[in-house]
């Protein structure tokens, strides 16, 4: 199938037009009405969230098919079969096909046409994920933060590439204040009846870019509310003659923020919009990774529902939204609203996706397969939320190499670095024997860059205390269960960081903010005034987690190449790697002083 490169959003739409697109031609299928009574129309709208460059049901990190402990499948090619099914079944034009962001980061797919063969290159390549999406006949995409992980011209050109608009209503130049893409599509769907539906599809991204991707976006732009920037263009789609407006919030429902009051939106704000902001059907939400088949949401001015959907991301659900209208008053107007999900393990991959891309899928399986070192013995993140295990070792002993490395003959040189890691994977694993790229992407799943901060032993005893909420307080004496030990209050496990370079102890038993123990430096208990180096990344140091001290803390130094591709070069300018070397036990759980492991 031909795809179509050209640029579907010009400058205009930069400066902050709306895009008007018109449906198909063909009579719906799914309108109902005649006769005597009222006329009514019925469409579906179908949405993805979080695709994070999956295309294939295939796990790069493990060369084989995906699978997890609930038999999930992931990737558009699947998503594609249910799409068609949808259509097949509601009558294409009575539907659209919407995305709520972070698609173009994730997988070493993705990776691999963001760095290793760029799509901004001379002649560059196609953009899998444009490729996709295009086949599939998306309408509208909004911006996730992940979008902007590659930098502003890589996110351009993947606009270029698609056939579709990225909206989002609050990214915002930041000179003029004026939105930098499409805030809006207004999509016209045809009726037997005379009278087109208008549908507005308003795309809100997160406000946590300005935080995450400091060094993308500063200067250049600005991300306000996702409330505020609703309040404005809903009713201007409204009196633009929107029968029915459809939000797709890169935002998830549960009204919290990971990063505290560094900014003043909140993060995870699509349910506030819904209740907060007249005028809106329905919002496609995103950013969370929870499921959200469907939630009803009352707006406090109206007393009208809202219907909130969330599909689990990679493309392991479809949602589906189904409107029915119903003509009065010389207008459209929802009558029912309902969501549901579909699960894309019930669907085979579509061959016009997985024969379009099989050459981009071969040269990144050969990619990820080359061997750039070997190991002593094998080492695996399985017990890693618990035990100081030497796979984080080895993500800390890098960090601090490449940090004292570059500190050294500086002003900086003779403090002591100390190093962050999390474990971002439960399953990752490097191999006792060759190693190859994709162990050790696996290791370090996210394009996070390395910094360096000037902290205090006092602020490094906060971050642990902070870190240390991630465990669920446990009394001493009886059994412990370590499928219930973690992840207290939804703490996700890269939310919990394994310092090195010192000793501590965690203890269980205390109440989260009093549980670090034996605090020492050098054997001996911190001193609180002393100064640190902190090997960190820069999701951390820009707030992501809202872990204390650190974003404000004096920056020594910044790297602007990804965490992974530095222990990649340091793998293979070692040749081996003997956890003998640099694996140490300097953090352990406590109950009341005795060692839970």
């Amino acid at each position: 199938m031909p795809l179509n490169r050209r640029t579907f959003l010009g400058t205009s739409a930069a400066a902050g037009a709306g895009v008007a697109m018109v449906g198909g031609a063909a009579v719906p299928a799914e309108a109902r009405g005649g006769g005597r009574g009222p006329k009514r129309y019925s469409f579906t709208v179908m949405g993805t969230t979080d695709l994070h460059g999956h295309v294939f049901n295939w796990d790069y990190f493990t060369d084989k098919e995906y699978d997890d402990a609930a038999h999930n499948d992931v990737g558009l090619a699947k998503i594609s079969t249910l799409v068609e099914g949808i259509r097949a079944e509601k009558g294409r034009h009575n539907t659209l096909m919407i995305d709520a962001g972070d698609t173009i980061q994730g997988t070493q797919l993705a990776y691999y046409y963001a760095r290793i063969d760029p799509i901004t290159a001379k002649q560059g390549p196609v953009h899998p994920m444009a490729q996709a999406m295009n086949v599939i006949g998306y309408d509208a995409a909004a911006l996730g933060n992940h979008e902007f992980n590659y930098g502003i011209p890589l996110l351009r050109k993947f606009e270029e590439q698609c056939d579709f608009p990225l909206l989002g209503a609050n990214a915002l130049d930041a000179k003029t204040l004026r939105p930098a893409f499409a805030p809006y599509v207004m999509k016209t769907l045809l009726t037997p009846h005379g009278r087109d539906v208008r549908v507005a599809i308003l795309g809100l991204t997160n406000p946590g870019i300005a935080i995450w991707d400091k060094a993308n976006v500063q200067g250049k732009m600005t991300f306000p509310g996702l409330e505020e920037q609703a309040a404005k263009y809903v009713p201007r789609l409204r009196s633009m003659g929107a029968d029915v407006v459809i939000v797709s919030a890169h935002s998830g429902a549960s009204g919290t923020s990971s990063y505290g009051d560094q900014i003043p939106y909140v993060e995870n704000a699509a349910g506030l919009v819904a209740e907060k902001v007249p005028g809106i059907d329905a919002i496609l939400v995103g950013h969370a990774h929870v499921e959200i088949p469907e939630r009803l949401v009352e707006n406090k001015e109206t007393g009208k529902p809202v219907v909130l959907s969330e599909p689990l991301l990679w493309g392991e659900r479809l949602t589906v939204f189904d409107f029915d209208l119903v003509w009065e008053r010389g207008r459209w107007a929802v009558e029912k609203a309902g969501a549901r999900v579909l699960n894309s393990n019930t669907a085979v991959e579509d061959p016009r996706i997985t024969g379009l891309l099989a050459d981009e899928h071969k040269k990144v399986v050969a990619y990820v397969n080359q061997v750039i070192g070997t190991s002593v013995a094998e080492m695996t993140t399985a017990d890693a939320p618990w035990k100081d295990e030497p796979i984080i070792d080895l993500i800390n002993k890098v960090q601090a190499d490449t940090v004292q490395a570059a500190l050294a003959g500086g002003e900086y040189a003779a403090l002591p670095v100390l190093s962050q890691a999390s474990c971002f994977s439960r399953s990752a694993r490097i191999p006792a024997g060759d190693v190859t790229i994709k162990d050790a992407a696996g290791l370090y799943p996210f394009e996070n860059t390395l910094e360096a901060r000037l902290v205090t032993g006092a602020q490094i005893r906060d971050y642990l205390e902070f870190s240390a909420r991630y465990y669920v307080q446990t009394p001493a004496g009886g059994p412990v269960d370590t499928s219930k030990l973690t992840n207290a209050d939804g703490t996700p496990d890269y939310n919990y960081d394994a310092v090195s370079g010192l000793t501590y102890e965690i203890d269980i038993a205390k109440a989260a903010g009093s549980r670090i123990v034996n605090l020492c430096f050098g054997g001996k208990a911190i001193d609180p005034a002393a100064q640190f180096v902190l090997a960190v990344n820069n999701y951390r140091a820009s707030g992501g987690g809202n872990f204390p001290h650190v974003p404000a803390a004096q920056q020594l130094w910044a790297n602007s190449d990804e965490i992974r591709n530095t222990i990649i070069a340091w793998l293979q300018a070692k040749g081996t790697v003997d956890a003998a070397e640099f694996a140490s036990v300097d953090w352990k759980l406590t109950r009341d002083g005795t060692p839970v492991f």
